[in-house]
């Protein structure tokens, strides 16, 4: 049994003091012994206990935390309709020289044509087909006949290659019966015959491009007040025909020594820098280079079958 006092030091704070008349300090001494392990597992579970339970707690904590700023997120974001058209990729593969190029690097210009080429091939393409003289430029795929347009092509390439394009494409426009070129050696100016509605036949012509006279009919300097046939004979004719043939021998000669090949269709001399041998005119026929006759894709060269049955190194260039 105890007995409660109360003091007080101050107005503000009090103090409770129990007296107990039964406590025996070596009984509590042995119950401190005994039970002492006991009391620190028990510290030990509560602790556990309480840690477990602030874990929870967090997590759960976090998880709300973390799916209030889902939510946000998902509200705030701007809603995106749903496109059919598949996302463009960030790199094409140009399928000339097989890099992967930027969308802004490749070329869109040939209408209704899945394939892609970048910006600097196109422009080595089309340039390459000019030179050659090809008007009708389609698509570098072998298999894809879609034709380029000039108008996409004007701002990566050239202007003079670009002129040269659009001279051609208008001389391919011009039936061969309708051309007529200019016969001074330093012009060969191309021009168009316009009949008038009686029908005669054109003769006096003067060159757009040099100004000088020449007849239509004959392809010769013009000869005011003479026939052609009678132009033909006279010795002004004969002079230039001689020349003219010289001029012709020479270049027969310097072809044969060079081992140019004359196209067989236009008999225009052709000289093949490198490629095979599968060569086109400037008038669009096909020829082989080797033995000159037309090419098809059966084509078989005796003159290389024969350099194959003799196993000569030459047949490595075929």
């Amino acid at each position: 049994m105890g007995t409660c006092f109360s003091s007080s030091s101050s107005s503000s704070s009090s103090r409770t003091r129990m007296e107990d008349y039964h406590y025996n300090p070596a009984l509590y001494n042995y119950v401190d012994e005994v039970y002492q392990p006991y009391a620190w597992d028990l510290h030990l579970q509560e602790a556990l206990s309480s840690s477990s339970v602030s874990s929870t707690s967090e997590a759960n904590h976090y998880h709300q935390l973390h799916s209030h700023i889902a939510t946000r997120i998902n509200q705030e974001e701007p809603k995106i309709k749903p496109d059919n058209k598949p996302a463009e990729p960030s790199k094409t593969l140009c399928m000339i020289c097989m890099d992967e190029k930027s969308p802004t690097d490749i070329f869109r210009g040939t209408t209704g044509c899945t394939h892609h080429y970048c910006t600097e091939c196109t422009a080595r393409y089309v340039t390459t087909m000019i030179e050659e003289n090809i008007a009708m430029i389609k698509c570098p795929d072998v298999d894809c006949a879609r034709l380029l347009e000039p108008y996409t092509c004007r701002d990566i390439i050239p202007g003079d290659v670009f002129e040269r394009w659009d001279k051609s494409l208008c001389e391919s426009l011009i039936l061969s019966s309708e051309k007529v070129y200019c016969p001074f050696e330093d012009c060969s100016a191309m021009m168009v015959v316009d009949d008038d509605e009686q029908g005669d036949e054109v003769r006096e012509t003067e060159c757009p491009s040099c100004h000088r006279l020449f007849c239509a009919q004959c392809k010769a300097t013009w000869h005011a007040g003479m026939r052609c046939e009678e132009f033909q004979r006279s010795g002004n004719a004969r002079k230039k025909k001689k020349n003219s043939d010289v001029e012709d021998a020479m270049l027969i000669q310097m072809a044969k020594n060079k081992q140019w090949r004359r196209c067989p269709s236009c008999k225009f001399y052709v000289e093949k820098i490198d490629g095979c041998i599968h060569m086109r005119c400037r008038c669009r026929f096909h020829f082989c280079y080797r033995c000159g006759a037309a090419w098809s894709l059966t084509h078989a060269c005796h003159i290389r079958s024969r350099l194959l049955s003799y196993g000569l190194p030459g047949s490595a260039y075929f």
